[in-house]
């Protein structure tokens, strides 16, 4: 791919922040929104989550996740204004949870026509998509805007990433499976809820339309995980490194490297492995082992991670504490999908 696509505006709703500067300012501080939720586990007690600050607790699973995207979608028109969002084609990419106790393929078709609904009352040149499933879903929307980049097809791109665990059966299969994080649960995960935006366009149609350049997208790439968490070896990584290599293959290693690396990892053993084996199959992408995982701050945040990730890189870039001019945004979907997608900050063409 060599496509020139660039990061024009960012948006998020989270647990520690109604925007994205908000949120990536929490993320920073170390502020977390994990605390009791009124759900009552096996053991009764009240289970531990991080939860829109906003949203009654009333509210369930796609009637959470709705009005968090479209909070997003506030904030991205806030920023580049209605006659740029609307003015020309549009297309919307989203990344929903993937098909699960608390939300099925009829949840997913329901978000994806109100969004549809919703922005088809302001203009009618726009092409809404369910792109991309679970945590690396955002990624591969991006990957998709890189290939229609590459065809040629120039317009204004919004990837969405939303998700909610938060759903009276969501949290019984949770924790069915044990990976809820709870006493005497060794691999869990803490349930969080969000939404994140990234707004991308070709360099030309930036230029054309004197936006300000955020971030650069150097490389993105996805891959398919065969050995699943069910798997008796576990993972050794396969998948996430053929990504990440992917991601990479852009940069001059004689020159080039990651300076921070945003993952989904999330507390379960599985996900933690799998790192462990991506950082020794290719141990040249990156200065450090190290890497960045917000599920403290925030819990899980499932299918809105990649944009999120993404989120995170270009406030740092644009707040000057970034460790250095690249991000790598990481993540797996529990389907083995696999992505990663490569940011370079605009100060460092």
């Amino acid at each position: 791919m060599n496509a020139h696509v660039e990061v024009v505006a960012v948006g998020a709703r989270t647990p520690v922040g109604l925007t994205a500067a908000g949120s990536a300012a929490a993320v920073r501080a170390g502020i977390s929104r994990c605390a009791e939720y009124p759900f009552i586990d096996l053991r009764g007690e009240q289970v531990v989550v991080a939860a829109d600050a906003l949203l009654e607790t009333s509210l369930e699973g796609r009637d959470r996740l709705l009005p968090m995207a479209e909070s997003v979608l506030d904030e991205l028109e806030s920023r580049l204004g209605e006659k740029i969002l609307y003015g020309g084609r549009l297309t919307l990419l989203l990344a929903l949870p993937e098909v699960r106790p608390g939300f099925s393929e009829s949840d997913a078709s329901w978000v994806v026509q109100s969004l549809e609904a919703r922005l088809r009352g302001k203009t009618s040149n726009v092409r809404v998509e369910l792109a991309g499933r679970g945590h690396s879903g955002a990624l591969r929307a991006v990957e998709q805007v890189m290939k229609e980049c590459t065809e040629g097809r120039d317009n204004l791109f919004l990837v969405v990433g939303a998700d909610s665990y938060h759903h009276s059966e969501t949290f019984m299969w949770l924790e069915r499976n044990r990976r809820f994080a709870q006493p005497g649960v060794r691999s869990g995960f803490i349930p969080g809820e969000g939404a994140g935006g990234l707004a991308l366009m070709s360099a030309g149609l930036r230029r054309r339309l004197g936006l300000p350049r955020l971030a650069i997208v150097r490389g993105v790439c996805t891959a398919q995980e065969e050995r699943l968490r069910d798997s008796d070896t576990g993972s050794f990584g396969v998948g996430m490194t053929q990504a990440v290599r992917g991601a990479l293959a852009g940069l001059d290693p004689t020159q080039e490297c990651v300076d921070t690396v945003y993952a989904d990892i999330n507390g379960e053993r599985y996900r933690s492995e799998e790192w462990a084996f991506v950082a020794l199959r290719a141990p040249q992408g990156w200065k450090t082992s190290g890497y960045k995982a917000p599920s403290d701050c925030w819990g899980d945040m499932g299918a809105a991670f990649g944009a999120l990730g993404g989120v995170l890189a270009v406030q740092a870039f644009a707040r000057r504490y970034a460790r250095g001019p690249r991000a790598l945004v990481m993540a797996g979907s529990d389907s083995g999908l696999r992505g990663a997608m490569l940011l370079q900050a605009p100060q460092d063409p």
